[in-house]
């Protein structure tokens, strides 16, 4: 129990616990008025002008002590190169449980956060509290103040009423929601505002940075720190500190100043900086970030040397000058804007005269006929996407591309589109969504960028498109709905022999929902119309205003079994799902209707339960077939995760399907490319299987029983080692299109050291195609808590024609700081699928595609990539 316990507020303070120690206390009287200033809000609020009024037996003297929580303008200063890194990305798995400075045992739970401080009250506590009039007020013994998130302990504060000055000595504490400190002695003058604390060591409690300062000078919102540190690592493994002989800071310009600054790895000084001035709060400053430094055969020396550009508080820009030696001087640039009802980025990049196209322009000539295909002497790219929330319900996107030339995304690394896209996509659209309904307006247009196909090959654009969507629900047995759209078709090379047209879709439906416990059958009557109206220029047809119409009949049920098993000790329980899907749909003769947008959907699970085969509205698919499937799970009790899942399925043609996505010289005709005959489809088969809770496999099959051979092979395994490892397995079979195998691993050594390496080939082999190389990787890479080192030599698939380039890559990362070197660790993320474990479990879209289900994107959403 303590001797005294203050709490003052606003309304000023009271004795909680009086308890007589040393001079017995007759009464006591506090008054306080108390005005918080907070310049930064991750700083300690200063308290001003406390008024403490006591009166002892043996005297009715009065002191007036200016009691406050020390001010700690240099909290921030202490990690000046905390913001250098985004910590939410880094791994900090090897760094010990235990915190540089641990929590105090005598500080209470943070309650709310700074911004807060000025609504709560001030407890202030400890063994024995004594003064004479007009010379010092003693806190003796465990003297604690309190505030919300704040808290400031010591062994003795000492407070001189006339000269308004204090001292506070031993085991000097402070924390908030943001830091914790230690120091030996801290002094001031509240009536100059000025401060000194002695021997200070401290922790940063969101960003990991600990370090400490012999000395620290304040005066105001001007600081100067003494013989300071900075690093993410332990106190007793250092492997590498900022050293610092003085920073001075102002909280009021959010700026700080380090002089003589050294970044020491272990004891070795590695970089050393006369002067640098660097942000101390969360405000944007303009500057330098870190550059990245690497070297390949085909550019050269490569620098890329970021400079950021501070021009708003809503917006900004970075400008990157990259320097290739074997190529010239690049400028990229990123533009972004920050709005109440969206957000924006605008990159630009820009490399004149290109060394390249002069050194390959001999063999440009021979590998690319296509004149329009080949390099320009200045190379560019553009890219804009931006997303605005218009109303609550709508909401525009955009997302614009455009190069220079086709094979600028090979020569140049970009997020534009890997070099397996023949084509780079912009769209731009207006979309809306309620509850029963969504709709949109929107215009796209396609760009080559595979040099070796022409511009007559790109897919039609669409100028614009409107599409809307209506469903409704009456009542537990009916569901009603339409789906529309109307397009106008321009292709992009303008060519007579592509010419363009407008389509009219329309498709109403009703549907019968029934479902049980164990049971549900949903029986749906749908009727499409489509109509044309086509440009002049198609002179082989001679209706330029076809339309077509038909009705779509279709009944989906499915039966849910269910039994309780085990094996060895688990319990488990044990699913049958049996499955079917009538689709009766009459044929039309469509061979009078071009082909604008429609393509034939890969042959695949999701397949076997749609009412189309095509993409787009140029073809609906007849049909009278059957889809009979089976799935069966077996899911662990204990936690609910499945050992075992596998499905089976077929489709039962009763009829003929004759329509097809080409034109055919005899239409309707089931020798046609395309058509299917009456009988049965290949068998589709898909498994996972959890070994143990490290070791999964998953199988994906596809047998065509008329001609003996397999469509799809697909096989792939993981096994995860320890905490971080985890090894890959891949083997992925289409024919007539692909054959491939995929091995990648991180194979933990040591808790520090690790091999890396991935093998990725193909086996297709047809006159046109050789066995090759896709991408080799091998590596080795050391990391402790607060240091990596990664080391990584690849081989990997240069252009469409084969050739090969090899790199050799170094990243040195110390954490928190920043990296030196290519960014190998994203490079290794994307060959290495658990690489980053988390991976395994929230894989984003743009990180692993298996391309094994083609599964088609609804039209009437934009890509993934389009929105920011």
């Amino acid at each position: 129990m303590p001797a005294f316990l203050l709490r003052c507020g606003g309304g000023g303070c009271e004795p909680t616990t009086v308890k007589a120690v040393g001079v017995q206390l007759q009464s006591l009287v506090l008054k306080a008025t108390i005005r918080p200033e907070c310049s930064v809000a991750a700083l300690p609020v200063r308290w001003r002008y406390v008024k403490l009024t006591a009166v002892f037996r043996r005297t009715d003297a009065r002191v007036r002590p200016a009691l406050r929580l020390l001010p700690l303008p240099f909290c921030i200063a202490l990690s000046l190169a905390a913001h250098a890194a985004e910590d939410s990305t880094i791994d900090w798995g090897l760094c010990p449980i235990e915190p540089a400075v641990p929590t105090f045992a005598d500080a209470q739970a943070p309650i709310g956060d700074a911004e807060a401080r000025g609504t709560q009250p001030t407890d202030i506590e400890g063994d024995s509290l004594d003064g004479v009039q007009g010379q010092t007020l003693n806190y003796n013994g465990n003297v604690a103040l309190r505030r919300g998130d704040q808290f400031l302990g010591t062994d003795k504060l000492t407070y001189d009423q006339a000269t308004n000055k204090y001292v506070a000595e031993g085991n000097v504490r402070y924390q908030d929601s943001g830091m914790r400190l230690v120091a030996e002695r801290a002094e001031g003058d509240q009536n100059l505002d000025a401060h000194k604390i002695d021997n200070v060591k401290y922790q940063l409690i969101s960003r990991r940075g600990n370090g400490g300062a012999d000395r620290i000078e304040m005066k105001g919102a001007q600081g100067a720190l003494y013989g300071s540190t900075y690093t993410t690592c332990p106190p007793d493994e250092p492997g590498w500190a900022l050293h610092s002989q003085r920073i001075d800071v102002d909280t009021e310009a959010g700026f700080g100043t380090a002089r003589n600054a050294t970044v020491r790895v272990g004891k070795i000084p590695v970089l050393w900086v006369p002067y640098i001035k660097f942000p101390i709060d969360d405000r944007r400053r303009t500057g330098l970030l870190y550059p990245a430094i690497g070297s390949s055969g085909r550019n050269g020396f490569d620098w890329r040397q970021p400079i950021y550009l501070n021009l708003a508080p809503n917006y900004d820009m970075t400008l990157t000058p990259r320097l290739m030696t074997k190529r010239g001087l690049m400028l990229n640039s990123e533009f972004r804007y920050l709005r109440p009802t969206g957000r924006g980025t605008l990159e630009f990049g820009y490399l004149p005269s290109d060394d390249l196209v002069e050194r390959e322009h001999d063999e440009e000539i021979a590998e690319v006929p296509i004149v329009e295909n080949r390099r320009e002497e200045d190379r560019a790219m553009v890219r804009f996407r931006a997303q605005e929330n218009l109303t609550r319900r709508w909401r525009a996107i955009a997302n614009l591309n455009w190069i220079s030339d086709a094979r600028y995304l090979e020569d140049n690394a970009t997020s534009l589109n890997g070099l397996s896209n023949s084509s780079i996509g912009s769209d731009l659209g207006i979309y809306g969504n309620g509850r029963n309904w969504s709709a949109g307006i929107m215009a796209d247009h396609e760009q080559v960028s595979d040099y070796t196909l022409p511009e007559t090959s790109l897919t039609y654009d669409r100028l614009p498109r409107a599409f809307a969507r209506w469903e409704q629900s009456y009542g537990r047995w009916f569901t009603a709905g339409v789906d529309t759209e109307a397009v106008r078709f321009e292709h992009p090379s303008h060519s007579p022999a592509r010419p363009g047209g407008t389509r009219f879709d329309l498709k109403p439906f009703v549907s019968m929902p029934l479902e049980g416990d164990a049971w549900f059958v949903k029986p749906t009557l749908a009727w499409r119309y489509t109509s044309y109206r086509l440009d002049n220029e198609f002179a082989t047809l001679t209706d330029l205003s076809p339309t077509r119409s038909l009705p779509i009949a279709s009944v989906d049920a499915g039966l849910f079994f269910d039994r309780e098993t085990s094996f060895g000790d688990e319990a488990y329980l044990h699913t049958l799902e049996p499955r079917l899907f009538y689709l009766n749909v009459p044929y039309r003769d469509q061979t009078g209707i071009p082909r604008f947008d429609t393509q034939t959907m890969t042959y695949s699970w999701g397949q076997l339960f749609r009412d189309n085969r095509f993409t787009g509205a140029d073809r609906q698919a007849d049909a009278n077939q059957l889809t009979l499937a089976l799935s069966s799970r077996l899911i662990r009790q204990s936690d609910g995760r499945e050992k075992l899942s596998a499905s089976i399925g077929q489709i039962r043609y009763f009829d003929d399907s004759r329509v097809t996505a080409s034109a055919c010289t005899t239409p309707g005709d089931i020798s046609c490319p395309g058509t299917i005959e009456r009988g049965k489809s290949s068998w589709i088969a898909d498994a996972s299987y959890a070994v143990n809770d490290r070791w999964t496999i998953d199988a994906s099959y596809q047998y065509d029983p008329k001609i003996g051979q397999e469509d799809l092979i697909s096989l792939r395994t993981r096994y995860l080692i320890g905490d971080s490892g985890v090894v890959n397995f891949g083997y992925r079979y289409r024919r007539d299109l692909l054959k491939q195998v995929d091995f990648s691993f991180l194979y933990p050594l040591t808790p520090s050291w690790s091999l890396v390496g991935r093998y990725y080939y193909s086996l297709y082999d047809d006159p046109l195609n050789d066995p090759q190389l896709l991408e080799a990787v091998a590596g080795v890479q050391w990391e402790s808590c607060c240091v990596a080192v990664r080391l990584v030599a690849r081989r990997y698939l240069r252009n469409r024609q084969g050739e090969l380039n090899d790199a050799i890559q170094l990243e040195i990362e110390l954490k928190g700081l920043g990296s030196a070197g290519p960014d190998t660790e994203s490079r290794l993320r994307r060959a290495i699928l658990g690489y980053h474990r988390e991976d395994l479990y929230l894989v984003p879209p743009s990180e692993v595609s298996s391309g094994d289900d083609d599964e088609a994107i609804s039209p009437d959403l934009p890509s993934p990539d389009s929105i920011p």
